[in-house]
């Protein structure tokens, strides 16, 4: 069954308590964030951002790894058309996290839904579509989840590009922060053989798409393989599972 924004119960709940289940399901969120955007920071003080300007593109991107694919696009000399589409395209799958969000924010204002869809991240999309499914959980506690993640990721980056000069780019493995929290991620997603052989089938796709295919569209074009094969292997899945009962 489907909880929508109109139909939960805790939606009564008052203000403080939505924004201390918020926080409390955030807060692992912020804390992969920490190394991450200090990581981030670092690199782009070492690129010539000030503390502000890299407040700034945290505010008005807020992708971590777009973010991370800008600074070595402006690092290589490349023009803003080409950065501005490369952060399209790798932020095309947000139209597929959103696609599958819509269903759970029936009867949500208007007003709240720009919001809302501003922050939206592989992280806070995982978490929040994984309370939904377990419930009891509402758009209200969603949206402090994204918010709180927001948050957390400007003031990690500005305090990285702060403390740029003392803390090393490489220092304590921060390079390899961003693949680990998205490995982690996926670990929380895998509940079936279906999850596992989709997530093998966009890992593979993007490989070989990668070895033939110059730039980043090969993340997206694998997102959507793997999203194709885990539906057509679901279906497979569900009509063998209604022949055994028939039978």
């Amino acid at each position: 069954m489907v909880t929508t924004a109109t139909g939960d119960p805790s939606l009564q709940d008052p203000l403080p308590r939505i924004l201390e289940d918020g926080v409390r399901a955030a807060w692992p969120i912020c804390l992969g964030y920490l190394p991450i955007g200090l990581a981030f920071g670092v690199i782009a003080q070492k690129g010539g951002l000030s503390p502000f300007e890299i407040g700034l593109m945290s505010l008005l991107v807020f992708a971590g790894s777009s973010q991370f694919i800008a600074l070595s696009m402006m690092g290589s000399g490349a023009g803003l058309p080409a950065i501005v589409m490369t952060t399209f395209l790798v932020n095309f799958r947000h139209f597929l996290m959103s696609s599958t969000l819509a269903v759970r924010l029936r009867g949500v204002p208007q007003k709240w839904l720009s919001l809302y869809a501003y922050g939206i991240t592989d992280e806070s999309f995982a978490l929040n579509l994984t309370r939904f499914q377990e419930g009891p959980w509402d758009w209200k506690r969603a949206f402090v989840v994204n918010q709180t993640a927001n948050v957390a990721w400007i003031g990690s980056t500005v305090l990285g590009g702060a403390g740029g000069t003392f803390l090393p780019a490489g220092a304590f493995g921060m390079d390899f922060a961003l693949p680990a929290m998205f490995l982690c991620l996926l670990v929380f997603q895998l509940k079936g053989a279906f999850h596992g052989s989709a997530a093998l089938f966009a890992g593979g796709s993007a490989v070989v798409l990668s070895l033939l295919f110059e730039g980043n569209g090969h993340i997206v074009a694998a997102s959507l393989l793997g999203a194709t094969a885990g539906l057509f292997l679901k279906k497979a899945f569900s009509r063998g599972r209604g022949k055994e009962e028939r039978q």
